[in-house]
C-alpha cells in the first residue's frame, strides 16, 4: 500500500473526467481527466529521463496549469519535486542546483542555454508560461498509463529552500504525509465542501500557493480560478463566481484602494483567508468594515506547512493566529526549552505531523533547531492566552517578510558590501503600507566625504538578486550602533528609520 500524496490526491478526483480543476482567465480549462492522462505523461517521461524514487526534479518556471501538471507528476514519479523563485539569478540558481543535486531541471524556454550551463549531468527540459516547451512537447505521445510509484509516508515529497538570517538558503525535507497531514487538516477545518471554487493569485513556487491552496482544490476535488499574479481589477471581476481566496496581507490592502471592491462584490464569497506575513490589525478592521467579513489570519512556515488558524466558526481576532491545528502541538519556551506560561513571551515550538524531517544535508543544523523531544524551535516570538490562542509578536531573528516573501538580510550584505566605496552595512526590514516590510539597507561608507550613491547600489542588488530582496532605499551613516559584544544593534537602527514608507 503506497502513501503516496498524489494517490491520496487521486482517490478525491470527481467521478466526472470532465470537472473542471483549473481554469484561466482567458477561458480555458483543465479538467481533471487531463490532469491524470497528462500527469501519467510527464511521470513516464521523467522516468524515461533517469528520475528515480528520491531523485529531485528543479523546477524554476512561470504559473501556468502545465506548472501544476509537473509537480503533480513528480510526486506520481516518486520524485522530490524542488520548486525555486523565477526571480533568482544566475549565481542564486547556480547555488541551489549545486546543493539539491537535481535529475532534472525545467526552465523556462527562452533561457534554455543558460540552464543547461547550470545544471550539470541532470536532465534539463523547458516551459514556458503558455505551456510551451520540451517538456509538454516530449511528453505529448507517450502512454499515459502510468503506475504511481509506491512511496511511503515518511518519504521525501519536496525540498524548499528556506531563508535564514545567516548563511545561505537551507532545503527543508518535506516528507508525503508532512505535505497530506497538512492539506487535510486544513481541508477539514476551513470547511471546504462541494461547489466551492478558489481564487489562486499566488506564486506556486512556496509553501502557501502550491501546498496550501492547491492541495486544498485538489482534495476537495473541486475547481479553482488560476491567476498569473495577482491583478485587482481582475480579482474583482473574477471574486463574484469564487467562494474562498488565499492571499498575502498586500492583497488585502490592495483591494482596499480599489474603487471597485466593496460588499456586493464579495456576495459569493464565504471565506478570505491571510498568510505569509502579519496582517495588520488595521487592515483586518477595514476589510471587515467594508466587505461584512472578517479575514481569516493563519499561522506556517516553510518546514512545518501550516500550524495555527483562526476558527471557520468563531472569533477571528485581529493581530492573533488562532489555535493550534489539529494534531499539532504548539507551545511557547524561553530560549533554555522551558515551557512558559500562558500571557508570557517567548519563542513559539512545534510539534506534529506537519513539521519536516530536517534540512537537507545539514545534520548539525537540524539537530540545533529541534528539541530533545521533537519540538522544532521556529524561532518566531509569541504568547498563547490561556484558551490556546496564539499571538506572534515579532520574529527571535531579523528575518524580512517583504509582500510575502522572506528575505534574509546577510544575503543583501553581501552583496552591498562588495560594492565600491562602502565599509559596511546593515539590511532591515521596515514598515511598508503595501509590502508589510521593505528591505532597507544603512551604509557606512569608505570615506564619510564621498559616500556611495543609493542608485547605484540598488543597481548592484538588482544584477545580483531576485527582485523582492532589493533595498526600497538606502541611507548612509558614519558608524552602526553595536552593543558591548560588538553586535549591530538592527533594533536601534529599525527604530531610527521606522517612519521611512509611512
Amino acid at each position: 500500500m503506497s502513501d503516496s500524496l498524489f494517490d491520496l490526491i487521486r482517490e478525491r478526483f470527481p467521478r466526472d473526467p470532465e470537472a473542471s480543476f483549473i481554469e484561466t482567465p482567458g477561458g480555458r480549462v483543465m479538467t481533471y481527466g487531463e490532469v491524470e492522462e497528462a500527469t501519467g505523461r510527464l511521470a513516464r517521461l521523467l522516468a524515461e529521463a533517469g528520475v528515480a524514487k528520491g531523485d529531485r526534479v528543479a523546477a524554476i518556471v512561470e504559473k501556468s496549469p502545465e506548472a501544476i501538471l509537473l509537480y503533480l507528476a513528480v510526486l506520481r514519479a516518486g520524485g522530490v519535486y524542488l520548486p525555486l523563485n523565477t526571480a533568482y539569478r544566475a549565481q542564486e540558481i547556480a547555488y541551489f542546483l549545486g546543493d539539491a543535486e537535481p535529475r532534472a531541471v525545467v526552465w523556462r524556454p527562452e533561457a534554455e542555454a543558460e540552464i543547461a550551463a547550470l545544471a550539470g549531468t541532470a536532465k534539463v527540459f523547458t516551459l514556458g508560461q503558455a505551456g510551451d516547451g520540451s517538456l509538454m512537447d516530449a511528453s505529448a505521445d507517450l502512454d499515459p498509463d502510468f503506475q504511481s510509484v509506491p512511496s511511503a509516508a515518511d518519504d521525501l515529497a519536496a525540498l524548499l529552500y528556506t531563508s535564514g538570517t545567516t548563511g545561505r538558503s537551507k532545503g527543508a525535507m518535506l516528507s508525503h504525509w508532512n505535505l497530506a497531514s497538512n492539506a487535510l487538516a486544513l481541508h477539514s477545518i476551513w470547511g471546504f465542501r462541494p461547489g466551492d471554487v478558489l481564487l489562486h493569485a499566488l506564486p506556486i513556487f512556496h509553501t502557501h500557493g502550491l501546498f496550501v491552496a492547491t492541495n486544498c482544490v485538489l482534495l476537495n476535488g473541486s475547481s479553482m480560478l488560476f491567476l498569473n499574479r495577482f491583478e485587482p481589477d481582475l480579482v474583482c471581476r473574477l471574486l463574484p463566481r469564487a467562494t474562498v481566496m488565499m492571499g498575502v496581507p498586500t492583497f488585502y490592502t490592495r483591494l482596499l484602494e480599489h474603487p471597485g471592491f466593496d460588499q456586493a462584490l464579495c456576495g459569493n464569497m464565504r471565506l478570505f483567508i491571510s498568510g505569509s506575513a502579519p496582517l495588520l490589525e488595521e487592515t483586518h478592521r477595514a476589510f471587515e468594515a467594508k466587505t461584512g467579513m472578517a479575514i481569516l489570519e493563519r499561522y506556517g512556515m516553510t518546514e512545518t506547512g501550516m500550524n495555527s488558524s483562526n476558527p471557520l466558526e468563531g472569533a477571528r481576532v485581529p493581530g492573533t493566529v488562532g489555535y493550534a491545528l489539529p494534531e499539532v502541538e504548539l507551545r511557547v519556551a524561553d530560549e533554555d526549552g522551558r515551557v512558559l506560561a500562558a500571557g508570557e513571551t517567548g519563542v513559539l515550538e512545534v510539534r506534529g505531523p506537519n513539521v519536516f524531517s530536517g534540512y537537507w544535508r545539514q545534520p548539525e543544523k537540524t539537530a540545533a533547531e529541534f528539541r530533545a523531544d521533537g519540538f522544532f524551535i521556529t524561532g518566531d516570538v509569541a504568547c498563547m492566552a490561556p484558551d490556546g490562542r496564539v499571538s506572534i509578536v515579532g520574529r527571535a531573528k531579523d528575518l524580512i517578510i517583504s509582500g510575502g516573501f522572506n528575505v534574509y538580510p546577510k544575503e543583501v550584505e553581501l552583496v552591498i558590501d562588495e560594492q565600491a566605496g562602502v565599509r559596511e552595512s546593515a539590511v532591515i526590514g521596515l514598515p511598508h503600507p503595501d509590502f508589510g516590510e521593505a528591505v532597507t539597507a544603512i551604509v557606512v561608507p569608505e570615506d564619510d566625504a564621498c559616500p556611495p550613491e543609493a542608485a547605484s547600489l540598488i543597481a548592484a542588488a538588482k544584477e545580483a538578486l531576485a527582485n523582492y530582496k532589493v533595498p526600497k532605499q538606502v541611507f548612509v551613516m558614519d558608524a552602526l550602533p553595536r552593543n558591548a559584544m560588538g553586535k549591530v544593534q538592527k533594533n536601534a537602527l529599525r527604530e531610527r528609520y521606522k517612519d521611512s514608507f509611512s
